[in-house]
C-alpha cells in the first residue's frame, strides 16, 4: 500500500544518490539541513520508492519576489516503480505545501529527460539549457502556483 509523508533528509539520501548521482559513494553534499526545507516521500510499506523537497529559493528570473518563490529539488523516484505516478503524487504534495504557505512560484534546475514529466505537471521551461559537468543537461523550469 503506498502512502505519502513528510520525511527527512538522511531516510532519502540513499534514494536520491543512487537516481540522481549514479556511481557516487558518498553523502550528497547540499543544502538538506537549511531550516524550512519540506521532504515527502512515497512508501510501499515501509519501503520507500519516491521523494522530492521543496525550500523557499530565489528565481533566477525576475518577476517573483524572493519571498513568495520555493525551489523544488530532490525529486527521484527507484527506477523500477517509475510510470506508476509515484513521483507525480509526491509533486502534487509538494506543490500544495508550496501554495498553502504562500508561494507564488515554484521552479527547479530539472533535468532534460525530466522535462516531460514536469510539462505534465504544468511546469514550463525558462531561460536557455546548460550542462551541469557532474550531472548532465538541464534546463529551468517553473510553475506559477497562484
Amino acid at each position: 500500500m503506498i502512502s505519502l509523508r513528510r520525511s527527512d533528509a538522511l531516510a532519502t539520501q540513499d534514494l536520491r544518490r543512487r537516481v540522481l548521482r549514479p556511481g557516487s559513494t558518498g553523502v550528497i553534499a547540499g543544502d538538506d539541513d537549511l531550516a524550512g526545507v519540506v521532504f515527502v516521500s512515497a512508501y510501499d510499506d515501509e519501503a520507500l520508492v519516491a521523494t522530492g523537497n521543496v525550500r523557499r529559493g530565489s528565481f533566477p528570473g525576475a518577476n517573483c519576489p524572493d519571498e513568495a518563490a520555493w525551489r523544488l529539488r530532490g525529486m527521484a523516484t527507484e527506477p523500477a516503480r517509475r510510470g506508476e505516478g509515484l513521483g507525480a503524487a509526491v509533486l502534487d504534495v509538494l506543490v500544495e505545501h508550496c501554495r498553502a504557505e504562500g508561494g507564488a512560484l515554484l521552479w527547479a534546475n530539472a533535468r532534460l529527460p525530466a522535462l516531460t514529466f514536469y510539462a505534465r505537471a504544468g511546469f514550463s521551461t525558462w531561460g536557455q539549457p546548460w550542462v551541469d559537468a557532474e550531472i548532465g543537461p538541464h534546463q529551468v523550469i517553473r510553475l506559477d502556483l497562484a
